[in-house]
């Protein structure tokens, strides 16, 4: 029997949400609204069907934060970054925020940078300015500029083929191969030459979580600048080893340390700790920023100089970047780091006790996390299957995926060690994987319905 409106405001009221047997608006824009409870009841049952984040080990983006920081967020949502004329507090804390991560990454000197909508924005204002710094030095030369070309790796994130594509850069990708997944001098020397307008090197890859070799580079770089006067820059993608390397391996130099190092971009939100999305770009030098890529506008209050793709955003993630720089310095960055990878190590030698599986390059200087295949004789599934039977039992998301071409046979699984990661849940999940392999050799292997080919979630 069909309720008068009366009655269904009454069951309403009493009962909950009336969407519990009306369609939800889907299609078409709503003819009319709704209370307040009603539209947050909606969204958080739609909520409700996803994954837990605490459970998400795929994403290398930040799923918890302090309560301090959450009040900070909260607080200035409605705080737009970009007017710094009537924000100008904010705009002080990013340029804070970039002279730290300078002295974090050992700039020579005066330098410049800014914040970004994480590191897929970085990366496309770096590439930028190595192709204009690059125009410069060939028009100055009097020769041509209309074949760039930039030089990466395989290992690299999806953004630098992006970025080749949307701003007409030749890419010249180097291939990775079974058991080298990451580049080093060697592979990239024979790409190089005068319309190179730059490398990019990954600290820290999406795939492995190690690093390429950038001490090799740079030096490769410095003999090409002295045999052949070509000064070809580096880039450093530090997206998710930026915030690793420096607490983790302080003694390792990848940063501007090397000369060749003119821009690093970094994922606040990855690393740093910050909800998304924040990211970081910075030069080594104010001189690395191509000065023609500098706008300058007055029509918020104030004459700004601009260099970002996007204009308006929350100042939210950058008041929360630097909480936690102030709230945790080297120190507690440091033990943050040393706690994810010993229960890294932990998980890593659980896995490889099982005799079920191998670790990938886990004696290697690495992101906090564990990459790992199945080895030995495993019947009709594969990491795929056991990716989806993890989900199905015990609500665990672990990727897996192909390896980039020439290692596109290789498929692995990644578990990623957060902060919220107690030494107690890298147990479980030990034997939640056992139990999942044991139930796929009962079956004697997944259905090809169940089969789920999960991506990895980088979160740039």
């Amino acid at each position: 029997m069909a309720l008068t409106a009366e009655q269904n405001q009454r069951e309403t009221n009493l009962f909950g949400n009336r969407f519990l047997t009306e369609e939800v608006p889907s299609t078409s824009f709503p003819a009319s609204g709704m209370s307040p409870t009603d539209a947050m009841r909606l969204v958080g049952e739609d909520l409700a069907l996803e994954g837990d984040p605490m459970r998400n080990l795929a994403t290398f983006v930040t799923t918890w934060m302090e309560p301090e920081a959450q009040r900070i967020i909260a607080e200035n949502l409605h705080r737009n970054f970009i007017d710094h004329a009537e924000y100008p507090v904010s705009a002080e804390i990013e340029q804070r925020c970039i002279r730290m991560l300078a002295d974090l990454f050992h700039a020579p000197g005066e330098t410049t940078g800014c914040r970004t909508q994480g590191s897929s924005e970085a990366i496309m204002l770096g590439a930028v300015s190595l192709k204009w710094k690059w125009k410069e030095r060939r028009e100055a030369d009097n020769l041509p500029t209309d074949q760039p070309n930039l030089v990466f790796g395989g290992d690299v994130h999806v953004v630098w083929e992006k970025f080749c594509r949307y701003f007409d850069v030749e890419p010249r990708i180097i291939p990775l191969a079974e058991g080298k997944y990451t580049i080093g001098p060697d592979d990239v020397a024979p790409y190089l030459d005068e319309n190179t307008i730059g490398v990019a090197a990954v600290l820290g890859t999406t795939f492995t979580g190690h690093m390429d070799d950038i001490t090799g580079i740079n030096q490769l770089l410095l003999d090409v600048k002295a045999d052949k006067g070509l000064d070809i820059p580096l880039h450093v993608d530090g997206a998710s080893g930026g915030f690793v390397w420096p607490f983790l391996y302080p003694d390792t130099a990848w940063d501007f340390r090397l000369e060749q190092v003119r821009s690093i971009n970094v994922s606040g939100h990855k690393y740093g700790l910050v909800y998304p999305g924040i990211g970081w770009l910075v030069f080594r030098e104010t001189s690395d920023l191509a000065e023609k890529l500098v706008f300058y506008e007055n029509y918020l209050g104030k004459t700004d100089a601009t260099f970002t793709l996007n204009f308006s955003t929350g100042a939210s993630m950058v008041l929360a970047q630097y909480y936690n720089f102030v709230r945790l310095g080297r120190e507690g960055y440091t033990y943050v780091m040393q706690q994810m990878q010993q229960n890294a190590g932990t998980l890593a030698k659980n896995l490889q006790d099982t005799g079920r599986f191998e670790v990938i390059g886990g004696d290697l200087e690495q992101l906090p996390l564990v990459a790992f295949r199945l080895s030995g004789d495993h019947g009709s599934y594969d990491e795929s299957d056991v990716a989806w039977q993890l989900t199905a039992e015990r609500g665990w998301m672990v990727p897996a995926y192909t390896l980039p071409p020439n290692a596109e046979n290789v498929k692995i699984l990644r578990a990623l060690v957060k902060e919220t990661m107690s030494r107690g849940q890298v147990d479980r999940l030990t034997e939640d994987i056992i139990a999942a392999c044991t139930t796929l050799d009962a079956k004697g292997g997944a259905h090809p319905v169940e089969r789920a080919q999960v991506k990895s979630g980088s979160g740039y």
